[in-house]
């Protein structure tokens, strides 16, 4: 039996219906679109470091990088 790879991520057809309705709800302005993706991409990298250092080091076992597990986050 051989195995078949899943898809790493969307469908290209997909990114673009994503990047249509990101435009849209700016207004159809792009500029504006890519600020706002900016915005809530910090927003979720600001929520998962807050995440990680709650994470017991016994629980991710050594799966999380030291820094973050010691609560010491990259800037």
């Amino acid at each position: 039996m051989i195995a078949t790879p899943e898809p790493s991520g969307p469908l290209p057809d997909d990114l673009d219906a994503a990047a249509d309705q990101a435009i849209a709800a700016c207004g159809g302005d792009a500029r504006e679109a890519v600020r706002a993706l900016i915005v809530a991409n910090d927003f979720l990298e600001a929520e998962l470091d807050q995440l990680r250092r709650k994470v017991s080091t016994g629980y991710a076992r050594g799966r999380l990088p030291s820094r973050v597990r010691k609560g010491v986050a990259d800037e």
